[in-house]
């Protein structure tokens, strides 16, 4: 074990001067150690807490201040901590995590609370950063910028970008062990507003990310039918318009033809055509207001009681994603056209690497998906044992990641290239949706023209379903343990409640989500939710640590928790490379969603299909014409 001086040198305890029973100043004490031989009695002290406490145990290190709880990895401290502040009892610390154990005094400093398995805590990881934006987002982005070609600037941008912040986030979150908040305390006060700025990006996400899960619950139940609903145009939602033309050569596809899957989706899903749009967005669907309740239920009792609970419903929710995408990836394989739709998916175009927009695009979704700056690694890793190898734990789960979205292109793409063979058009005629178009109304088109089509929908809905869990789980735990640590006081034994409460105001949050014309609401918060902002709070992280913490500082409590400093690659990948790739990304994204279009003034209703484009046209001008942009 080290113990740390007030200038970040990691010492030795054989080196190093016996410490001083009580702290002289708050905020300027050391943490050291020091045990006399044959003794299981210790004094600790805190650098800047003023916290010295003494254990009484006939285990080994103690694990309150970043060290091994007991002879067996994962146990709590077994024993009692009495405060040692003279003449009176220090009240917990901001930021400090109480955790289970015995406690005499009112320090209320123990072991922290702490993943039951290694395995908990990176199941939690993958499955919040293998996200619905792995299955949409990805593949689209890659055809759109090049297909094979685009893997090169994104692998770049993963190396010397997101992969450093990444390591970054999960050492910081480890070696502090506190939530997105009260950790700027420790690393520089004056960029507090980061913790906070988190929380809130964090409740808006949810306003409108789990109302996406719920659409793919209804999907979910919708599957369960000897003949998909959205398989024909004999239902009581379709229009004169809708036309089945899969597989069929004597059918007139016009503009104003509708597919029976679009048509499903528009009219009886969201029944948009209720609504006038976001000046009149209508009443809510009941139906979908069950589904989001059903989701915010399950969300509530896997978050109820912290890691205990999260840790183990993530052993499913994490893994059956990738048994589902195996299932897909196999059939769609075997797919008539499936093979075009490879070609399609990775055939390289060269001569987009000298477009700005295609690396620009590259560092937007590798920060997106990778996922630092939203708090969630900072908390999940929070409750790592302080000697966790995450070093390793990043590189392994980022590798996921990618490998995933990569993964992701194969499963959709198969797809695509079949509804090309059926349709007989190009790929690229079928390959133009993106976002929740792409897995609502091209994919589960497609499903319904395979044989087995309800067992493929209700294992495709159902991964939906788990991956967007997995991300709220991320979200939401990251937003309730900065909140916790930050409030020790009053929220410590209250975390149940706290959880309702939090709950209570995302599902109140989400209604206008709900109502008839609630799609374009999402739209809405999908455009500027996490967009900018997210990678102007990574942008002013990644300065906070790299610039005033410092590096050489950082670096030394990476030694301190893994034994070895890091090597100059993520030195400079800190302090230079990623900022500046986090800046380029800033302002290119910016300029995406600057005022480029024209403004119209005018109330302008739009079809079904036009629904998306026609928002984001509106949004963008209202943000050019409100100042935002």
């Amino acid at each position: 074990m080290c113990s740390w001086a007030p200038g970040g040198e990691a010492q030795h305890p054989k080196t190093s001067p016996k410490p001083p029973l009580h702290p002289t100043s708050a905020g300027d004490q050391p943490a050291t150690s020091s045990q006399t031989p044959g003794s299981s009695s210790r004094s600790i002290t805190h650098y800047g807490g003023g916290i010295t406490a003494q254990l009484s145990s006939g285990g080994q290190r103690g694990g309150c201040l970043g060290e091994k709880t007991s002879p067996s990895q994962g146990s709590h401290a077994q024993g009692s901590w009495r405060a040692m502040s003279p003449g009176r009892a220090v009240p917990p610390q901001p930021g400090h995590r109480t955790c289970q154990g015995t406690a005499t005094g009112s320090t209320g400093i123990l072991a922290p609370r702490a993943w039951s398995k290694k395995m908990d805590f990176l199941l939690s990881v993958v499955g919040f950063a293998v996200d619905l934006g792995n299955v949409w987002r990805f593949p689209y982005i890659c055809y759109q910028n090049g297909g094979g070609a685009f893997l090169i600037p994104y692998t770049l941008m993963a190396v010397f970008g997101g992969v450093p912040l990444f390591y970054m986030e999960l050492a910081l979150g480890q070696f502090h062990r506190t939530g997105a908040i009260p950790i700027w305390r420790r690393v520089c006060p004056i960029f507090k507003g980061i913790g906070f700025a988190i929380c809130i990006i964090g409740l808006y996400v949810s306003f409108y990310y789990n109302t996406i899960i719920a659409w793919a619950l209804y999907y979910f139940y919708s599957s369960f039918s000897g003949t998909l609903p959205w398989a024909s145009c004999d239902n009581p939602w379709n229009t004169p318009n809708c036309t089945n033309y899969f597989g069929r050569s004597n059918v007139t596809w016009t503009n104003s033809s509708r597919s029976p899957a679009e048509e499903f989706y528009t009219r009886k899903v969201l029944e948009i055509q209720k609504s006038g749009g976001l000046y009149d967005v209508g009443g809510i669907r009941w139906q979908l207001l069950l589904c989001l309740f059903l989701i915010f239920t399950i969300v509530y009792f896997s978050l109820w009681k912290g890691v205990k609970t999260s840790g183990k419903v993530v052993w499913v929710t994490a893994t059956l994603p990738y048994l589902v995408l195996l299932i897909l990836l196999v059939r769609g394989a075997t797919l008539p056209g499936a093979w075009r739709g490879v070609l399609f998916y990775l055939r390289p175009d060269w001569g987009k690497l000298l477009s700005t927009a295609v690396w620009v695009d590259a560092a937007a979704q590798i920060f997106f998906s990778l996922g630092p700056g939203f708090g969630v690694l900072l908390a999940l890793a929070s409750y790592n044992h302080f000697h966790n190898n995450c070093y390793r734990d990043a590189l392994v789960t980022s590798a996921v990641n990618c490998l995933t979205s990569f993964l992701s292109g194969f499963v959709i793409f198969t797809v695509l290239g079949y509804m090309a063979e059926m349709r007989d058009v190009e790929v690229e005629d079928v390959a133009r949706d993106k976002g929740p178009s792409l897995l609502f109304i091209t994919y589960p088109e497609a499903i319904a023209n395979m044989m087995g089509s309800t067992f493929f929908a209700v294992i495709f809905f159902l991964m939906m379903i788990t991956l967007g869990l997995d991300s709220t789980f991320g979200g939401l735990e990251a937003v309730i343990t900065a909140v916790m640590d930050e409030y020790p006081q009053v929220l410590a034994k209250r975390r149940e409640l706290f959880v309702l409460g939090l709950i209570t105001v995302c599902f109140l949050g989400s209604l206008s989500t709900l109502t008839y014309g609630g799609a374009y609401v999402v739209k809405l918060l999908e455009e500027f939710g996490a967009g900018c902002s997210i990678l102007a709070v990574v942008l002013l992280e990644t300065i906070a640590v790299s610039w005033f913490y410092g590096i050489q500082r950082f670096s030394h409590d990476v030694k301190a928790m893994l034994g070895f400093t890091s090597g100059l690659f993520w030195k400079v990948c800190w302090a230079a490379i990623s900022p500046a790739l986090l800046a380029v990304s800033t302002c290119g994204l910016s300029v995406v969603l600057s005022c480029h279009l024209p403004c119209c003034s005018q109330r302008r209703r739009c079809s079904p299909r036009a629904a998306a484009p026609a928002v984001a046209l509106w949004v963008r001008h209202q943000a050019a014409c409100s100042g935002f942009s």
